[in-house]
């Protein structure tokens, strides 16, 4: 399950529709509290560095991430996944998502948007084979 805050949730509702009809993007950063339960304490937003085609993919911006990684270093918190939104598709991770999976520690958050505004939200972990996706629960506290 992954956790977060009220406040952080509508950030990430807010920029996947502020973005519409393209794919936003950001690093959730935060905790495992316990097995299986990861709690966000930061989202960081990115631009949506895909050369083309950014109403079906998304890249984060690499700076980000690494200055990111380098604040992060030593501490408790790391970067516990990302989320991106999927404008006028289903909130499923796509085959392109799949093909795009790297990590299967980190947690996919995925937003559906159609005509603008959210209509979903899931998020998932990839298997370690790097073949299948599984749905976890996701805890969008006030």
């Amino acid at each position: 399950m992954i956790v977060l805050s009220r406040s952080l949730f509508e950030r990430i509702i807010d920029a996947a529709e502020a973005a519409y009809p393209e794919e936003c993007c950001g690093l959730l950063v935060g905790r495992q509290e316990e097995a299986g339960i990861f709690r966000v304490s930061r989202v960081e937003a990115s631009r949506n560095l895909a050369a083309n085609g950014r109403k079906e993919r998304f890249e984060v911006d690499p700076r980000l991430r690494f200055d990111l990684m380098r604040g992060l270093a030593g501490g408790r918190q790391r970067i516990i996944g990302h989320y991106h939104s999927h404008p006028d598709h289903p909130v499923e991770p796509s085959d392109r998502d799949l093909e795009m999976a790297w990590e299967p520690e980190l947690v996919w958050l995925i937003v559906a948007v159609e005509n603008g505004k959210a209509v979903g939200t899931s998020a998932f972990f990839l298997d370690k084979e790097g073949r299948r996706w599984r749905q976890i629960g996701l805890d969008s506290e006030g």
